[in-house]
């Protein structure tokens, strides 16, 4: 596969371009010895459409022949702990340089190892949408979450954030001169302007969704048809004027039929009078507090620190939430912007991302495990096929319409290999448009 990629790829360049070596080997978080034999490596190069893909031999290294300039590798398999158990291992590097003085270059990317949750990010919509003066309406975006299995599951403290800085093409003062993140070593990832919790325990029962509004949990539609209604009942919102978060735009007075119980609380971090989901690209974690509170945590200046090179003053400042406390996230990069996206989520939460297109009422739509769906006796006849609301290149490569099969009576088993490149696509509408 690689061979026809590259045949591809040395078409966009002139025939006497000289090609160099490049060896990348996998492998294992403190020396485990995990084995990654056949597992499948990304190789982008940056600024430039060129994505070259090849799977490692028996002893995880896997070559290429590329010209020179600047690359990210990445990686994503399972490997098996026994009979349907599976861990993920995923890894990146990121700032691979080629320089053409350099006749091979070898680079060794140490893969993280994670398991998968109950509980998964489904979907999320925060690009906007364009209303009929050709104006962007942004004050109703949502965060969907997902049980992904067929057993119940419940969660006390559980927790939403999001990573610094807030878009992906951003200047990312996090990464250091390699290019790699700072805080990779440290596993923490940094959650910037605030944190949101469900305020009690929250049960999701197998195969259900639970739908969470960030801005604007009222009818939107009444004032602009493309917009999503948040009037109903058994939906969530992030209503939490108190602690400073009072900006009417982002947050009007709920619809009555969503009771307070369903608002969730924050704790405020920055100095920001809405917490600030990013309209092009936000990296999006789901967390749970162990042990504590999460206001307690949240507030402990012994789990604080500052953006790198910048004043410590509340602007900058960011809260260190634990990767071992982290279920799911979510990197988003901004259409449009190749050469200027920066992964901020470490390869244990996510080590890929998914475009956004914003502005036009697309969403980012987690793909079907079509395996695992077809295998759920109780699909028979209840899957619906030829999905096509993907959005250009970016499809569900399972076919099926999740949608379309759950108001069938299907249950959907959905990707989740903590690769968002493998995990999600860009949709036309959100979901809840259907």
């Amino acid at each position: 596969m690689s061979a026809t990629l590259l045949t591809a790829c040395r078409s966009n360049y002139d025939e006497r371009i000289e090609l160099f070596d490049l060896t990348i080997t996998l492998s294992g978080q403190d020396n485990v010895g995990y084995s990654f034999e056949a597992s499948p490596v990304e190789l982008r190069g940056i600024g430039r459409d060129v994505m070259l893909t090849d799977t490692t031999d028996a002893n995880g290294v896997v070559h290429f022949k590329v010209p020179a300039g600047v690359y990210e590798a990445s990686s994503s398999t399972s490997i098996k702990m026994g009979t349907n158990q599976f861990l993920i291992a995923n890894g990146n590097s990121s700032q691979i340089i080629i320089r053409g003085e350099e006749t091979e270059t070898t680079v060794n990317v140490k893969m993280m190892i994670s398991r998968v949750s109950q509980l998964v990010i489904k979907e999320i919509y925060n690009g906007g949408n364009m209303k009929d003066d050709g104006k962007v309406f942004q004050y109703d975006k949502c965060i969907i979450l997902y049980n992904n299995t067929a057993q119940p599951a419940s969660f006390d403290n559980l927790c939403i954030g999001i990573c610094s800085p807030y878009n992906s093409q951003a200047n990312n003062r996090w990464h250091n001169n390699d290019g790699q993140l700072i805080y990779k070593d440290e596993n923490y990832i940094p959650a910037i302007d605030g944190i949101w919790y469900f305020p009690n325990t929250l049960t999701v029962e197998p195969y259900e969704q639970v739908v969470i509004n960030c801005h604007g949990a009222i009818d939107n539609t009444l004032t602009y048809p493309n917009s999503v209604n948040y009037a109903n009942a058994d939906y969530y919102c992030m209503y939490d004027p108190e602690v400073g978060y009072t900006n009417t735009y982002y947050y009007p007075t709920p619809a009555n039929v969503i009771p307070p119980s369903h608002y969730l609380k924050a704790v405020k971090i920055g100095v920001s009078n809405a917490w600030a989901l990013s309209l092009t690209s936000p990296a999006v974690f789901l967390f749970q507090t162990q042990g504590v509170t999460p206001t307690a945590f949240a507030t402990d200046v012994n789990n604080m620190t500052y953006i790198p090179s910048s004043a410590q003053t509340d602007i900058n400042k960011v809260l260190k939430v634990p990767c071992d406390w982290i279920l799911d996230g979510v990197e988003v990069f901004a259409a449009g912007f190749k050469s200027a996206n920066t992964k901020r989520l470490t390869p244990v939460i996510d080590a890929g991302s998914v475009n956004l297109t914003n502005q036009h009422g697309h969403t980012l739509y987690r793909n079907v495990d079509k395996a695992s769906t077809e295998q759920l006796p109780e699909n028979e006849g209840k899957l619906v096929y030829g999905y096509q609301l993907g959005v250009d290149t970016s499809t569900d490569p399972s076919g099926i319409d999740a949608e379309a099969s759950i108001k069938n009576g299907a249950h959907i088993v959905y990707m989740d290999t903590n690769n968002s490149t493998n995990d999600f696509h860009e949709r036309q509408k959100c979901s809840l448009r259907n």
